[in-house]
């Protein structure tokens, strides 16, 4: 559980290089996908952090909750504001949402590395998936 910290910037650096490579083919990307895109990728991304978060530090559960709210708001918006309002608003809303509920999932996880590991796998999947649909459109 030491390379918690490792594992959380090598999330936000292939959030980042995915956001690159979208912000370059945002106009042919059409809104649904685009709202699709901004809810996966500010959900969970939101969710990875906060259960990174929680298991590096399991007593702030408060300030972890903070922290991980704002941080799916952020990725969510940024991520819709690639397309449109509504996809901003869309994406903002759920990585709200999904930054709230992931301490406490991960806090009821009790330092599972299986559920990190699934967690993990689950994220990577997810933006290969979103790289492969906007890549085919």
């Amino acid at each position: 559980m030491g390379n918690l910290g490792f594992l959380l910037y090598g999330n936000l650096v292939l959030i980042v290089i995915l956001y690159l490579y979208l912000y370059k083919i945002r106009k042919i990307i059409g809104f649904q996908l685009g709202m699709n895109i901004s809810m996966l990728v500010g959900g969970f991304g939101a969710i990875a952090t906060g259960v990174l978060l929680i298991y590096q530090f399991p007593l702030k559960f408060v300030i972890v909750t903070m922290i991980t709210a704002v941080i799916g708001m952020l990725i969510g918006a940024i991520f819709g504001a690639l397309f449109d309002y509504q996809t901003l608003l869309t994406g903002y809303i759920n990585g709200l949402m999904m930054g709230m509920m992931a301490p406490m999932v991960g806090a009821a996880a009790n330092n599972s590395v299986l559920f990190l590991l699934f967690i993990e796998v689950v994220f990577l999947f997810s933006l290969v998936l979103v790289f492969l649909s906007a890549k085919n459109t």
